[in-house]
Order: C-alpha cells, then structure tokens, then sequence
C-alpha cells in the first residue's frame, strides 16, 4: 500500500493496494460525498480493494480535491483514469460508490476506460451532470456493471438502472439500503468478480 499524487491541477491524494506480483489490471475507486464524509477510507471502498488486489488488480482509491459541485469531482476522477493508464501498461477500470459512481459514470464517457462499475448511483448531480445520460456516451463494447440497493431511497438510482438495461448491461439488485450495512463482503466479491471477467476479455 502506498500514497500517490495524482496529476492534473487539484490537491488530489490517493492511496494505491498492487497486489504481490504484477497487476493484470487497474482500477480507480471514487469515493461518496466530502460533504457527508466520503473519503478513500470508505469501508465499501476498501473492501473492493482488497478483493481486487486478491483478483490480481491493483486499486487507487483516492480523496477528491476541494469541493467544486461535483464538476472538479469529476476532473479529479478523469485525471485518476488518464494517470493509471499511464503509469499502467494494463487495463484501467473504473468503480464508484454513491456520488463517487455518478462521477465514475460521467468521467467514463470522456476517458473512456476498459470496464466500469458502480454502486447505487444516482442519476444526476446537476442539470449538466447527468449520470444516467452518460451512460449513452459510452462506447457499447464497454463492460458496465450497475448495482443497487432494493431498499435504496437516498438517491434517484433507477433512471441510470434502466439506461443500463436498455444497453444490455448488467444491473444486479442488492438486499439492503443505501449503505449496504453487512453487505461489504458481498459488494466486493461481485465488483472484484466483473472486472476480472471484464478484463480477460479485453486482453
């Protein structure tokens, strides 16, 4: 485990989980809200690093840059993807959870990475922040994966769950809220699961 910089402006600190030998892949982690205590120590955040540095896959989970409405946000989750591509010879994948995976889905449609998977998102941050409408701009081969809440009502996830649908992509139901209390182990296990199938099919 080691701290990182990441490029491109802000103030943005991450923390990168490799596994023993080289990485197949990597995959950048956004976490939920500053606001309301969203940092790269989110538990649900840490889980999936564990289970991807165990899958083979390095992990950056990061804290984003002062606050700027989502729209520095989304920068910061651009500039972690365009540095793991670079500093990575490999796949780059993204994942987010709550605010973090609306900015995994909107940051996706500009940077393009190799698969992407969120946990309960929600579907817009503002009028030009659109998460569900980011989903048409990803390119169709991209894997996406959508996961969700049944008992979700902190955030509007169902508009971007049926865009995915619409696009053939996989959207999994999850039992519980939206913070998923009992559920880490189980979240891991299915993000870390899609993208090591994601990436043996882009290599």
């Amino acid at each position: 485990m080691s701290d990182v910089l990441i490029p491109g402006g802000r103030d943005v600190r991450g923390t990168l989980e490799e596994p023993t030998d080289d990485p197949d892949a990597i995959v950048v982690a956004a976490p939920p809200h500053p606001q309301h205590g969203g940092s790269r120590s989110d538990p649900r955040l840490a889980a999936v690093a564990t289970a991807l540095r165990e899958a083979g896959i390095a992990c950056v989970r990061f804290d984003y840059g002062p606050w700027d409405e989502g729209y520095g946000e989304r920068a910061d989750v651009r500039n972690a993807v365009r540095w793991a591509r670079a500093e990575y010879d490999r796949p780059v994948g993204v994942f987010g959870y709550s605010f973090g995976a609306s900015l995994a889905l909107l940051a996706a449609a500009d940077v393009d990475p190799d698969a992407v998977a969120v946990l309960a998102p929600t579907a817009r941050l503002a009028a030009d922040l659109d998460a569900a409408a980011a989903l048409e701009s990803l390119e169709s081969g991209t894997p996406v994966r959508i996961l969700y809440g049944e008992r979700d009502t902190t955030v509007d996830w169902e508009p971007v769950a049926e865009r995915a649908r619409e696009r053939g992509d996989t959207v999994t139901a999850l039992a519980g809220d939206h913070f998923f209390l009992g559920k880490r182990d189980t979240i891991a296990s299915e993000v870390a699961t899609f993208f090591a199938e994601a990436f043996r099919k882009t290599t």
